[in-house]
């Protein structure tokens, strides 16, 4: 597999990784310009562009690069590593350094009729979709079409399977508190940068006392959002799956959810009218 099929594997799979290509080389080093390496979220590679100290640091960099920094360019000098360089060969090299651009993946748990909805509207604003039910008839491409990943789990049993984190939603349109209350501490286990539960108000008081009980730390339970949405006053799944989507549009694009066009101010001759 070359490494540009590899790389869409790895975008399809929704797993964090960067790719440091040799941009510029002079004099003698170990490898030339063009030369790629993939780096994965676990510190592992693929590929190599010298070895030595020279990939470590690039490893490094690599690996602060996947947690949100811009893209860098590194300069080596292969002349003196007393004076820190990585390699004695006396030649130069710049490697550009650059994160695997990934889509926002949304995790929903519960292929019923809301979840089902809230995938038809993820696919269609672009995220990686990944859907679970521990009922294999919900989770299957029937009953919800358009998924990258389908996986017939129990909900504690999710998080393992996938790679949460910054850029995760999940969306939990499960059919009780119990599954909840088993499922959420593995969630809350993993980074996310959305965890929404469906239901309720008196259904989040009940699924969080329960948490509570079970060890479950204030602040853990403070990262999940439910009832999940905005208000819409939604009735039907489709409604529904709207007010899902448009709260976590408003989170990724940091919108302040305000009306667009605010209602006009009536003035004294109108309100004597």
């Amino acid at each position: 597999m070359g490494i540009f099929e590899r790389l869409a594997e790895l975008e399809r799979e929704g797993k964090p990784a960067a790719i440091a290509t040799i941009v510029r080389d002079q004099g003698s080093v170990p490898r030339r310009a063009g030369t790629r390496m993939i780096i994965l979220g676990d510190g592992t590679t693929e590929g190599t562009i010298g070895g030595g100290e020279m990939e470590a640091r690039v490893m490094q960099e690599a690996l602060r690069v996947m947690d949100g920094r811009s893209p860098s360019v590194l300069h080596y000098s292969f002349t003196d590593p007393g004076d820190g360089d990585p390699g004695v060969c006396g030649g130069e090299i710049e490697v550009f350094v650059e994160p695997l651009s990934q889509r926002p993946t949304l995790v929903i748990v519960g292929g019923g009729h809301v979840g089902r909805a809230a995938a038809h509207l993820a696919g269609w604003l672009g995220f990686r979709l990944v859907v679970s039910d521990d009922r294999p008839e919900y989770c299957t491409p029937e009953s919800v079409p358009g998924a990258d990943q389908y996986l017939h789990a129990p909900l504690s049993q999710v998080p393992e399977r996938i790679a949460s984190g910054v850029n995760t939603y999940w969306v939990l349109t499960t059919r009780g508190v119990p599954i909840d209350v088993e499922g959420l501490p593995a969630v809350l286990a993993r980074p996310a940068a959305y965890i929404g539960v469906i239901g309720s108000r008196r259904r989040w008081e009940t699924t969080r006392s329960e948490l509570a009980e079970k060890g479950v730390s204030p602040e853990d339970l403070s990262r999940v959002t439910s009832p999940m949405g905005l208000e819409l006053n939604a009735e039907s799944p489709e409604e529904i799956a709207v007010s899902i989507l448009a709260q976590i549009i408003q989170l990724r694009r940091q919108g302040s959810g305000e009306p667009m066009a605010k209602p006009k101010t009536r003035n004294r001759m109108d309100s004597a009218r």
